[in-house]
């Protein structure tokens, strides 16, 4: 067994040679503990007199200008969410007590290591941020495509990003974390391995927006009118099922359109087919705390839903593009402390350091105090106080009077309001003031085996794969040995293929482990996107290779099916300005070949005449068309008259049942009905022998 010397924090301490290696702050002080945020008590808040960890999230807010640090690449879209289910019960919140109320959103998805210039496919964390404007206030509802994070107390959040991002030395690699930075900081950080599982899996690399999950992450609170507490986690589930691509799909598409996922949001909401999530809840109370196997303040971890169903309470519809990019998508400032009565926040230690960094981060990219004064941060309902004055301040208090208690107002300013306004739950807080990680955060395995185990053989394979890909890319042998030491924690099957995979002669001992991980957690298939993928081929796209002498009557079949189950359809042809088919008549092309590769559709179909077949057997774009989409394990729609471009490609021999002959308006019907299992995955395990 490999001791790292772990600390209460689950990190390996390390401690200093001599006075020359002691940590210290900017200002000189030497620093005792890197690895946790004061508290009160192991599991008590977090306290704002720490001012360690405030220094060095302060340092890290203001890093970079004008580009935000983490989720520069970003996306915005103008919603509404509306109630279909009220719980007065649970909260006092408005939002949340008058069902069919429609209320204005903007969300804004991102990726988090890369820059703004970075491409949309990298694999990666995507973020997934909604802006409630409600008639008693903004509520922002900060979350990710993923349920957990990588850390578990946010004094840690600077050397995270930091690991990720570019070498401060060569400025590279950007936007990926297969290096030796990213692995040797998450090696050396045991509670970040149920975080690996999940970002080496599927989830990093979704075909779009419109296909992710999006979870709040941590356990907040709801407060009803009569004070009464209960837990609660944020999920979103998309109405358009779960999808994803595969890897060298992603890498191809990102070398193709960088803006893939941009433009699949910006093109669906401009055809009108608006995405759409349902906003889920799962809630529990002090009994179910404290009966769990883990502690539901630890970031790093999940309640299953088999545990605690997801409630379902309302859907966001996203449905306007944005006017202006800079305006909105740009300078939104979301900030995880914005919440309305009826919404409180929990002891959860990395969210209690979000509230403080989110807050202070738009100082320096907003340019001041005043960005709740730009459009799309402000309230849209009544705003009163006294503050003034600051840069970029569009309205101040009229009068004499900003300051409160005053008696010119005659009693009709802006004056507190214990009934209407937001109050703390009154948690009972004590404890001994100390840096410190409550023990029961200290199982770092069990909840990452589950997340492995509930995944379906083909998404296991594909983790594997990317963990052998990523540690393949980091030069240190002792960092692949100690990351393949922890994976033996989690699956030893896993952790062979991964070692065989990079070469290791023989195992690494496994990790030491803080606390012994519990290896008979049960199976969550919630936890799988090929488990929960869609039920049709709605709102995916269709590409039509077509060439001359096609068979018209076929590609308007294939083009009415497509649409009749809500998809969208491309054709692709040699050249630009399209082909003639059989009818005589051109059919202008959405795309030319080299510019409409397979990757970029969910399916495609190939109708042209056996001449213009044996034409483009020699025509590598369409080689690659047709390879590639089955090499990505797409269904293939054919007229048996493409046959020699089929034999050019190397798959005429290969042919499965995820290829559909297509000789009627019939097949064109049953073709679009397969299309909507997306993949034909048992082509897949052929294919890797």
């Amino acid at each position: 067994m490999t001791d790292l010397n772990l600390s209460k924090g689950g990190a390996p301490h390390q401690t200093a040679k001599g006075d020359d290696d002691t940590m210290t702050t900017a200002q000189g002080a030497p620093v005792a503990d890197d690895q946790n945020w004061l508290k009160s008590g192991p599991r008590g808040p977090s306290l704002l007199e720490d001012q360690i960890a405030r220094e060095k999230i302060f340092h890290f807010d203001h890093e970079r200008i004008p580009e935000r640090v983490v989720h520069a690449r970003g996306y915005g879209v103008h919603g509404h969410f509306e109630l279909k289910e009220a719980i007065p019960e649970l909260s006092r919140a408005k939002i949340f007590n008058e069902v069919g109320k429609k209320v204005p959103t903007f969300t804004r998805f991102s990726t988090v290591a890369g820059n703004k210039g970075s491409p949309d496919l990298a694999r990666d964390v995507r973020g997934f941020a909604t802006k409630f404007y409600t008639e008693e206030g903004n509520w922002d509802l900060v979350g990710n495509n993923i349920p957990v994070f990588f850390i578990q107390d946010a004094i840690k959040f600077p050397d995270l990003i930091h690991a990720a991002k570019p070498a401060p030395d060569r400025g590279f690699p950007q936007a990926q974390t297969a290096h030796d930075n990213f692995w040797d900081f998450i090696s050396l950080s045991p509670e970040s391995m149920n975080m690996v599982m999940w970002i080496m899996s599927d989830r990093t690399i979704p075909r779009s927006f419109r296909f992710m999950e999006g979870f709040g992450v941590h356990s907040f609170r709801l407060v009803n009118a009569e004070g009464k507490s209960h837990y609660v986690k944020f999920h979103w589930k998309p109405k358009q099922g779960l999808q994803s691509v595969v890897w060298n799909e992603a890498l191809k598409v990102n070398g193709m359109d960088p803006d893939f996922h941009r433009r699949d949001m910006w093109d669906s909401i401009d055809a009108g087919d608006f995405p759409q999530w349902d906003l889920g809840i799962q809630v529990f109370d002090d009994e179910f705390a404290d009966k769990f196997d883990f502690d539901i303040l630890d970031a790093t971890k999940i309640i299953p839903e088999e545990e605690v169903p997801v409630r379902i309470i309302g859907t966001l519809t996203l449905d306007a593009n944005v006017d202006n990019f800079f305006a909105e998508t740009e300078q939104v400032a979301f900030c995880t402390q914005n919440v309305v009565p009826g919404i409180d926040f929990t002891n959860d230690p990395l969210l209690q350091g979000r509230n403080f960094s989110y807050l202070d981060t738009q100082l320096k990219r907003l340019g001041g105090p005043n960005f709740t004064h730009i459009p799309i941060n402000a309230p849209k309902c009544p705003v009163r106080h006294y503050q003034q004055d600051g840069h970029m301040a569009m309205t101040n208090p009229k009068g004499r009077v900003n300051y409160e208690p005053n008696s010119w107002d005659h009693g009709e300013g802006p004056r507190e309001n214990p009934q209407k306004g937001f109050t703390s739950y009154p948690e009972p807080v004590e404890g001994v003031k100390e840096r410190v990680r409550s023990e029961t955060f200290a199982d770092h395995y069990s909840q990452a085996r589950q997340f492995y185990i509930s995944q379906t053989p083909n998404e296991q394979d594909h983790m594997a794969s990317a963990l052998t890909f990523e540690l393949s890319k980091v030069e240190r042998m002792d960092i692949r040995q100690r990351m393949v030491g922890h994976l033996r924690n989690i699956d030893e099957g896993l952790a062979q293929e991964v070692a065989d995979g990079i070469g290791l002669p023989e195992l690494p001992e496994k990790v030491l482990a803080a606390r012994k991980p519990i290896m008979d957690l049960k199976e969550s298939p919630a936890l799988s996107i090929i488990k929960n993928g869609p039920s049709s081929f709605k709102g995916r796209k269709l590409g039509i290779y077509i060439a001359e002498g096609g068979d018209a009557d076929l590609v308007a079949a294939l083009k009415e099916a497509a649409e009749a189950v809500g998809a969208m359809v491309a054709i692709v042809a040699p050249h630009v300005a399209g082909a003639k088919l059989s009818d005589g008549k051109m059919m202008e092309a959405d795309e030319k070949i080299d510019g409409g590769p397979s990757v970029v559709f969910d399916a495609v179909a190939l109708v042209m005449s056996e001449a213009s077949a044996k034409k483009l057997a020699l025509n590598k774009p369409s080689l690659d068309f047709v390879s590639d989409a089955f090499a990505h394990l797409k269904f293939i729609g054919y007229d048996p008259a493409v046959k020699p471009l089929l034999e050019g490609a190397g798959v005429a021999s290969r042919m499965d049942d995820g290829f559909i002959k297509l000789g009627s308006k019939a097949d064109a019907k049953s073709f679009l009905k397969s299309c909507g299992d997306l993949r034909f995955w048992n082509r897949e395990a052929k294919m890797n022998g």
